[in-house]
C-alpha cells in the first residue's frame, strides 16, 4: 500500500486530530532519537499539545535542560559570530562612516590636486584661501614632494 500526499489543513474531527497528533508526536521523538545516535550530538524535543496539560519533553527533563543549558552558554561564547539585529546594523552604520570619511578625504585630495595643478601653470596662488585650505594645501605639496623624491631614489638605485 503506497503513501498518499497528505493535504497540510487543520483536521476538524477532534479524534482524528489527536490520532495524526500522537503518529506524528512519535515519528518526530523518533527522528530526534536517531539524530543523536547517528550523528553523536545531544538534542531535545519539548512538544505542547492541547490534549495535555503538561508539554511532553525527550528524553527527559534534566536531558532537556542540559541541552538548553549548552546552548545558552555556547551563544554567550561565540558572541562574534552571533549577530542580532542591533548589532548588525551598527557595524553596518559604522562602515558606512568610515567609507563616507574616506571618500570625503579623497574628494578633497582631489580637489587639492586640482589646485595645485592650475596652480603650477598660472604660477600664482589666489587670495582666496583660507588658512585651513592653505595647511591642506601644504601637506599635500609635502607628500607630492616625498612620492618625487622615493620615485627618484629608485631611480638613482
Amino acid at each position: 500500500m503506497t503513501r498518499r500526499k497528505v493535504k497540510l489543513a487543520f483536521i476538524c474531527d477532534d479524534t482524528a486530530r489527536k490520532a495524526s497528533y500522537n503518529k506524528r508526536k512519535k515519528g518526530l521523538i523518533k527522528k530526534v532519537r536517531e539524530l543523536t545516535t547517528l550523528c553523536g550530538i545531544p538534542a531535545c524535543a519539548i512538544i505542547s499539545s492541547p490534549f495535555d496539560s503538561q508539554p511532553e519533553v525527550w528524553p527527559n527533563l534534566e536531558g532537556a535542560m542540559n541541552v538548553i543549558d549548552r546552548y545558552k552558554n555556547s551563544s554567550v561564547k561565540d558572541e562574534n559570530r552571533n549577530v542580532n539585529q542591533e548589532r548588525f546594523l551598527t557595524q553596518r552604520i559604522t562602515k558606512a562612516r568610515d567609507q563616507v570619511r574616506k571618500l570625503k578625504y579623497d574628494n578633497r585630495e582631489q580637489e587639492l590636486n586640482l589646485l595645485m595643478f592650475g596652480y603650477l601653470q598660472n604660477n600664482n596662488i589666489s587670495d582666496d584661501l583660507t588658512s585651513e585650505e592653505l595647511k591642506d594645501f601644504d601637506k599635500l605639496v609635502e607628500k607630492k614632494l616625498k612620492e618625487v623624491d622615493i620615485k627618484i631614489k629608485k631611480l638613482d638605485a
